[in-house]
């Protein structure tokens, strides 16, 4: 296993912090946030159906599994913006056995 500086590796953990707190923030408020505001919110409706019963029902999950993929979108740009992929730890590494 090859290691990273630790400049390096402290600003790839703060950025995946931030993401994962913003990931979590929004997970908070679909899935508490209209449930608080429930009785504000019911005078907007999807598709026919008063909207903090659809978050309840379908939108909460459709927003979770949003929030996954967009995850994995992201943490591949970040990942090789620090050089951290496999591919790049390979060429690296071929690079240093020469």
């Amino acid at each position: 296993m090859r290691k990273i500086d630790r400049a390096t590796a402290n600003a790839y953990f703060r950025i995946r912090t931030t993401l994962i707190v913003i990931y979590l923030s929004i997970g908070f408020l679909v899935s508490f946030g209209v449930v608080f505001f429930a009785r504000d919110l019911s005078s907007f409706s999807v598709m026919g159906v008063p909207f903090h019963y659809y978050m309840g029902s379908q939108g909460a999950i459709v927003t979770f599994i949003i929030l996954l993929f967009v995850n994995a979108k992201v943490s591949d740009v970040v990942d090789k913006k620090f050089g951290i992929t496999p591919e790049q730890i390979e060429q690296k590494d071929k690079v240093v056995n020469q």
